[in-house]
């Protein structure tokens, strides 16, 4: 999952990063509102955390020029105004939720899940391949049934593997999307090369049909089995 904190307050912004990040969710955060407002444009989200008070460009502005251009991310508003008027003038204005500074992180753990819930059809949490589950909103998986552990980064190169399914994955994708490098000034290709094999070792086992293949000089694909 893929969220965006738009906050100035470095404290607020490090607590939000820390806390999401524990909770495996993959986190950008803008520390302005020029900055979250083009990240919002350009970024494929699936929820946005929206501070009201920026400097640059007000989140109110910010919500309101998404909603018209047509984006439907999910918003959820962060604000230090309790006053009912202003959390209409938010509602009103796009927001899908509301919560007022301070919060408790639970809470807002909760009301992110509803949104997620919400914004994306059941299916759409789910991804399969042959016999291979993976449900997203437990970050559990399983193969014919029989659960896989899987660390969270081992999830995230798998999921990103099955969202591709039928496409050669190259290492720098994996770079960019999983491990979150813009760069590829430092190589991952060990690092990816091993975890790849990690997660064949608990995917492909048992001599159960091939599912993730290497295509050599080039990439990985993942396909329907072949034993």
């Amino acid at each position: 999952m893929q969220i965006l904190v738009i906050e100035d307050e470095q404290k607020v912004a490090r607590a939000l990063r820390q806390g999401l990040e524990g909770e495996h969710y993959h986190v950008e955060v803008a520390e302005s509102g020029e900055d979250g407002f083009f990240r919002a444009l350009s970024g494929s989200f699936d929820v946005i955390i929206l501070d009201l008070m920026l400097p640059g460009r007000s989140g109110l502005e910010i919500l309101t020029t998404l909603r018209r251009q047509g984006h439907r991310t999910p918003v959820l508003v962060l604000t230090a105004k309790d006053a009912v008027q202003d959390r209409v003038v938010g509602l009103d204005s796009g927001a899908d939720d509301y919560l007022v500074k301070p919060f408790a992180f639970a809470e807002l753990l909760a009301r992110l899940r509803a949104l997620l819930r919400r914004g994306r059809p059941v299916e759409a949490l789910r991804l399969r391949v042959d016999d291979l589950e993976m449900d997203l909103a437990s970050r559990k998986a399983a193969r014919a049934g029989e659960p896989i552990e899987l660390t969270a980064r081992e999830f995230d190169l798998l999921e990103y593997l099955l969202r591709h399914e039928g496409e050669i994955v190259s290492r720098e994708m994996l770079t960019r999307e999983v491990w979150k490098e813009p760069s590829r000034g430092t190589p991952l290709d060990n690092v990816i090369d091993v975890h790849i094999a990690r997660v064949r070792k608990k995917v492909d086992t048992d001599g159960r049909a091939k599912l993730i293949h290497t295509v050599r000089g080039v990439g990985f694909l993942v396909k329907q089995g072949e034993p």
